[in-house]
């Protein structure tokens, strides 16, 4: 009995590997070349949707993943690449409040505030790329977050008819974003629930044209 139990947690350990790794593959290669680290070479964008995450870790310390996509957002409008920028995020609360919070680093780094335009309702990554389709009137778009972030955005976006490339901000060592990295193969596979049950983002609301 104890050896059944144990063949088949075993095998149930494959197959959840085995999903993990193939979600993982589908969407590592279907973006491949589609996201950039070199800002000479990333074509121009009239938007770049920037991706919501908390400015502080829960321990109380600058988040650098926040740190890096300001400083990759400021790249890459000071060399012209974008016109303006989308910051999508969550606003969940009244206490938490991620695209008022990147717009004023925005600011300070010195891009003019009519160039920002805010998405409150980015609660997830799926509902950020639906939104800036059908609310803010996007066909292409350059996204600015991580390497493994921009991978799953572009694609979620390509299944939504929405054109998309990546500005890869600076990722962290194994060491210290071990967890994102790992939380990211789960993320990867609910990307593939989600379409697969056509999930809906929580808001739409009014269409809102970016110029």
């Amino acid at each position: 009995m104890k050896k059944k139990i144990g063949i088949l947690f075993l095998l149930g350990l494959v197959g959840i590997f085995l999903v993990l790794a193939s979600c993982d593959h589908i969407i590592e290669n279907a973006t491949i070349n589609r996201t950039y680290n070199n800002l000479k070479k990333i074509p121009k964008n009239k938007v770049g949707l920037v991706l919501g995450t908390s400015n502080r870790l829960v321990g109380g310390g600058s988040n650098p993943f926040y740190t890096n996509r300001i400083k990759a957002t400021l790249e890459l409008f000071k060399a012209g690449k974008i016109d303006y920028i989308l910051v999508s995020g969550d606003n969940s609360t009244q206490y938490y409040n991620e695209p008022t919070v990147f717009k004023k680093d925005l600011i300070r780094g010195g891009i003019p505030s009519e160039k920002i335009f805010l998405d409150y309702a980015g609660f997830r990554t799926l509902d950020s790329m639906v939104r800036a389709k059908f609310i803010f009137g996007l066909d292409s778009v350059t996204i600015i977050s991580q390497k493994f972030h921009n991978e799953r955005a572009i694609y979620i976006a390509e299944q939504k008819g929405l054109y998309a490339i990546g500005y890869n901000a600076e990722d962290l060592s194994i060491k210290y974003g071990l967890k994102v990295h790992l939380r990211e193969y789960f993320a990867r596979v609910k990307v593939f629930i989600d379409l697969a049950l056509n999930t809906q983002p929580k808001f739409y609301g009014e269409k809102i044209e970016i110029n």
